[in-house]
């Protein structure tokens, strides 16, 4: 079954660029010109993957990303005019998974977005299962519980995880996570991965302990005794 893209932009011509690129890749595409669009369209369809703008009517894309990340952990790519980093931190901080700024070469938006989509929906075996702690993370269905209880991760929240505790008591760079998680060509930097550790943390609440920082190296994760 064809992977379903749901495109949020307000400026037509360009949603019509992007939905034609997918189109042609196999995809099924769904489109929302402003931001109360795109919340009922998620609702009432199967979203495998968000593309969102910033700067929408009624709605704006912070809002809607911050909605959707308390019932979904669906991979959010935002799209930006501005580069200001703190505006870029904020969306990461949101719970969005990739920032591709504008102008932009839709080819590269599309390389990111099949890359999210690989990541995501990689078999993996049924009993494929993580846990350390009373961390327990299952890869078949990408589900994380702590202590029994169900947590919602985001996408890369959960690949972070799933990293560090798949390398236990190893130092992973902040270097490593990058190019593990959003690859080469990714723009970002260490506050980029230090915003969705921050993140991830207070989601484990007090098993947030076993991510340890190591001072100007990065992270691993270490069994609570």
């Amino acid at each position: 079954m064809s992977k379903s893209i749901l495109i949020v932009e307000d400026e037509h011509i360009l949603r019509e660029i992007m939905k034609d690129y997918f189109l042609n890749e196999g995809y099924f595409v769904l489109e929302a010109g402003n931001g109360r669009e795109a919340l009922s369209i998620f609702q009432e369809n199967e979203v495998n993957l968000l593309i969102l703008d910033i700067m929408l009517p009624e709605i704006d894309g912070w809002s809607v990303c911050q909605r959707i990340r308390k019932t979904s952990s669906v991979p959010i790519i935002m799209l930006t005019a501005r580069v200001d980093e703190e505006d870029t931190l904020l969306g990461f901080e949101l719970g969005a998974d990739d920032y591709v700024t504008k102008p932009y070469s839709p080819k590269i938006l599309l390389a990111r977005a099949k890359r999210l989509l690989e990541n995501r929906h990689m078999q993996e075996p049924e009993s494929s299962i993580i846990s350390s702690s009373g961390i327990t993370v299952s890869l078949s269905s990408r589900t994380v519980t702590v202590d029994g209880i169900h947590i919602n991760l985001t996408h890369t929240e959960f690949e972070i995880l799933t990293y560090l505790m798949n390398h236990k008591g190893m130092i992973m760079t902040r270097e490593q996570l990058i190019t593990k998680i959003w690859g080469y060509d990714f723009a970002g930097d260490d506050r980029t991965v230090n915003s969705h550790i921050r993140n991830l943390r207070h989601k484990l609440g007090d098993k947030s302990k076993c991510i340890v920082t190591v001072v100007r190296s990065g992270y691993k994760f270490e069994e609570l005794l």
